[in-house]
């Protein structure tokens, strides 16, 4: 078998940003919401999902949403004895921590809200996703009505506009603003202190790292004028308190549905460029036994003077001689004294 040793020159890594959709269905865009009426309406997640799961056995959770109450407020505690320990408590402390890394560090969306005590989670599911959300592909639409304009809020993170990362115990983290791709809205809104904000700071902070959407409760629930849909959470602690949250917003997502909710995925790609150089001289003989006769002769004599051989495979080997990785060529490639050849090996991980 012949071999020829590579050189550091040889090799090259390159790295690729693939971008791919996020829904099942492989749209862009989801503009179709439903839940499974065997759903627990007061479990701590609302699945959504993009076709009807009592039509369509096969269908999948796109989302869950959940809410999260500092003080347990929201839903019923999981022990009438023990006041404030709830489904809404656990939820906060779930997030905050993953966040923050910190389980006394609450939440900041800003100017008007530096300590939330509560907000909302959108989920995104982790088998739609590969690696991370695509920055700018996120628009958010919620309405608080039937989808009538006033109570209307497109949402989108504020990507485009940093010109420095800021990172959290879960990676990068980005504000949620009013506006599309990735910018804010140019315009100041009534009442507002910053073009894409509200009185209550940011809308949420969007975390394309782990898959995740933290609505700001508290600048949802203002009203129309100060750039909210009225959307306010059950405080009680009874047993429906967390469905009727859970609920809200997901009937916000429904009444903006002609607008969607449009995401994409992002994947690095890192690969390895091998590149293997053939020179004329090299590989013209064939190293197959069944070429010699039983008495040492060459079958074929022509091929002594005029060697000719067709290089369908490269394997690459380690100083131990150890076959670490093959490539196969989709044809196969003549050689003899009169032809070089480069081969471009990729390998992917």
């Amino acid at each position: 078998m012949s071999f020829v040793t590579l050189n550091p020159g040889d090799f090259v890594v390159s790295a690729d940003s693939i971008t791919s959709t996020l829904w099942s269905d492989n749209t862009t865009t989801l503009v179709n919401y439903f839940t499974s009426s065997t759903a627990i309406t007061n479990n701590a997640y609302l699945p959504v999902y993009n076709v009807n799961p009592a039509s369509n056995t096969s269908a999948l959770p796109q989302f869950t949403i959940s809410y999260g109450q500092i003080n347990g407020s929201g839903s019923a505690p999981l022990n009438a004895a023990i006041p404030g320990k709830s489904p809404t408590r656990i939820t906060y402390g779930q997030f905050r921590t993953l966040i923050t890394g910190d389980e006394n560090t609450n939440l900041n969306f800003g100017a008007g809200n530096t300590n939330s005590p509560d907000f909302y989670v959108i989920n995104i599911s982790r088998a739609n996703y590969k690696e991370k959300l695509f920055l700018s592909t996120f628009n958010l639409a919620l309405s608080g009505s039937d989808g009538i304009n006033p109570s209307l809020i497109k949402l989108t993170n504020n990507s485009a506009d940093v010109t420095s990362l800021t990172y959290c115990d879960a990676g990068r983290v980005f504000d949620i603003v009013s506006g599309s791709n990735g910018s804010s809205t140019t315009s100041i809104p009534a009442n507002s202190s910053a073009a894409g904000y509200t009185v209550s700071g940011s809308y949420g902070k969007f975390l394309p790292d782990v898959g995740l959407i933290i609505l700001n409760a508290r600048a949802l629930a203002l009203s129309a004028s100060f750039g909210g849909i009225g959307l306010s959470p059950n405080t009680g602690n009874t047993s429906n308190a967390l469905g009727s949250t859970n609920t809200g917003l997901y009937n916000s997502l429904k009444n903006a549905s002609s607008f969607g909710f449009s995401l994409n995925s992002e994947e690095t790609i890192t690969s390895d460029y091998v590149f293997v150089r053939i020179q004329n001289s090299d590989f013209n003989y064939t190293t197959n036994p069944s070429m010699i006769s039983g008495s040492g002769e060459f079958y074929y004599p022509s091929l002594i003077n005029n060697p000719q051989t067709y290089i369908t495979t490269v394997g690459l080997y380690n100083d131990n001689n150890e076959l670490l990785a093959v490539a196969k060529l989709s044809k196969p490639l003549v050689k003899d004294f009169t032809k070089e050849a480069l081969v471009r090996v990729k390998l992917d991980f």
